[in-house]
Formats: structure tokens, sequence, C-alpha cells
């Protein structure tokens, strides 16, 4: 395992870090026992920051990571999120009465007296522009509530915005071999800034696996199924908004150019890994052997410039033009 300082908070973190949305909900069925076997073996592999959410299952993956937690002895640092409980998610239920009713829930299912690092999670753009909202932030950081916080953000535009306040950490977005526009100016100005930047979303809802085919079929509890539209929330969240059949064919190039002995999910980590001004990306894992896979990806070695030109013109023939001005 790899590790790179997050943000300017003096913790090195993994550069393959647990994603743990899939372990929550969301993502068809999911077996507890299983999940924390995957993030038993993450931890084993040197995984020490694991990103969370209160909605993830309505507090589910919150509280198996509290289990991880107490049976490991390891530092293990941990992020949640909050603001989607809100409904209607608005500007206005960013306030102080709503945040701190949404830290004082997280710690009692993390079972723990500070958030190592809380993000607001994808808020209305408005948000960024309200000082007061992180106003909020700083004074639950200063009640010893939260050790940090950062933002967890749908575009660049966004994070440029989100980095302009002095206390703030880190930012998440997603980042992968679908989604290139992050690394073309707000990744420079977040490392000038020293602001940590955690790759969301980094293998596209499992596509970047290679495991899918035209007739995967998924449950019907699955986002990549009742989703794939924006139907619940952004579309850009599921296949990072790329069409479905579109992704396949991407795909398909990908694995000629995958290098030898390497699976694709590690080609496409180790392709996020390359931009050194990430921190960390955060790939899921619902059993050991998908968080084996993911971990080995943080110790191969560069990616040549002939591959990095091919992911590069993938990416510019066929997923461009569905995302490149969108997120």
């Amino acid at each position: 395992m790899q590790y790179r300082e997050l943000g300017r908070t003096g913790w090195q973190v993994s550069t393959v870090s647990f994603g743990a949305w899939a372990i929550g909900g969301a993502w068809g069925s999911v077996d507890d026992n299983d999940s924390l076997a995957a993030l038993d073996r993450a931890v084993d592999l040197g995984v020490n920051f694991i990103d969370t959410a209160d909605v993830y299952g309505d507090g589910r993956s919150e509280r198996l990571v509290s289990e991880l937690r107490r049976r490991r002895t390891e530092r293990i640092y941990v992020a949640t999120k909050a603001g989607r409980r809100l409904s209607p998610h608005t500007t206005e239920g960013y306030n102080r009465e709503n945040l701190t009713a949404f830290v004082e829930r997280s710690l009692k299912n993390l079972a723990t007296e500070a958030i190592d690092l809380l993000q607001l999670h994808c808020p209305p753009n408005e948000v960024y522009y309200r000082p007061e909202v992180f106003g909020v932030l700083d004074d639950l950081v200063a009640a010893g509530k939260l050790r940090h916080y950062g933002v967890s953000v749908t575009s660049p535009e966004e994070g440029l915005k989100a980095i302009g306040y002095p206390n703030l950490q880190s930012v998440q977005i997603i980042f992968n071999m679908f989604r290139h526009r992050p690394a073309e100016l707000f990744f420079a100005e977040a490392k000038r800034r020293r602001v940590g930047i955690l790759a969301r979303v980094p293998l596209a809802s499992g596509l970047l696996t290679g495991k899918m085919r035209a007739d995967t079929s998924f449950e019907a509890t699955d986002h990549r199924e009742f989703n794939r539209h924006g139907e619940k929330f952004d579309v850009g969240e599921t296949f990072s908004g790329v069409d479905y059949a579109t992704g396949l064919k991407s795909v398909e190039e990908l694995k000629a150019v995958c290098p030898t002995g390497w699976t694709l999910t590690q080609f496409a980590l180790r392709w996020i890994l390359i931009h050194d001004a990430v921190t960390c990306a955060i790939p899921g894992a619902k059993r050991p052997q998908q968080a084996e896979e993911n971990c080995a990806a943080a110790d191969l070695p560069a990616i040549s410039d002939r591959a990095m030109a091919a992911v590069k013109r993938i990416y510019d023939q066929y997923i461009r033009e569905q995302v490149q001005y969108r997120w």
C-alpha cells in the first residue's frame, strides 16, 4: 500500500481506500458478514481510510464501519457525509439546527466522540455561496464534534468555489477513466491550496471492472437498475453518466490496452493515482476478493505514456460528448 497526505490534516491515508456506499444500500443485496469481511481484508492490506455517509442504508454503513473500528487496533480514519437526509433537499436546509442534528446522529452511529472528516453531501450549488454554512462547520470543529471537514461535489466548478473556504480540507469528486475534466483545472488549484481530493465512483459503478455485459441484470434495489436515467438522483452518480452501451464499447477498447497481468479494475484505479493531486481513490467492495483486487492497484508501476494516450483517445472518441460539459 502507498500513502499520501490528506489536505493539511497531517494524516497519511492509503491511496486505495474504501468507499462504503455499496455495503449500506442501493447496490442490490448485501450481507453484513461479507461486508465486514471485506472491510477487514482491506485493513489487513493497509487501507486506513473509509468513506461513508449517513444515508447509506439509513445509517447501516456507518454502523458497520463502527463495528470494524471496534474490533481493530489500527488507526482508521473515517469520513462521513451530511445533508442528503433533507427532504426536500434545499439550500435552506443546510442550517445550524439540521447540520448539528445530522452530526449527532452520525456520532452515535459511528460510536465516536468526534468525526474525523465530515463532508457536505453534494449540496445545492447555492450552498457554496453561503459562508454561514461553513461557519457552522467551523463551530462544530471548535466544539470537538468534528476534527476536519470537506465537501462532496458534483462539478469542478463547485470544487473551485469550495476550496476558497480556508478551513476546508478535502473535496470528493467523480474522477475516473470516464470523467477527465476535474484534472484540467481543478486539480492544480486544489494541489496549490493543499486540499485533498477523494476520487469517488472510481470504477464508474462497476463498468470499469470489465465484468459487465449487455445482458447483465441488476436487482431492483440497485441504482444501476433504478437510476439509469436519473430517476432518483443525479444520473452522473450511475455509470458516471455514461450511456451503458457506450460504456461497454469503451471498456472493450480499454481492455485491449490494459497492461499485461493487470485486471481492468486495477488499470482504472492506477490511472487515477497517476494524478498526484489525488489523495486516494475510494472503490467499494462487498467481498474480500474485491478488496484484494482493489488494493493491489496501489503498488503497481506507473502506466506507460502510450497507455495513457490510449485512455485519452478512447475518452475523446466515445465519452467526452456525453459528460465533458455536463459535470
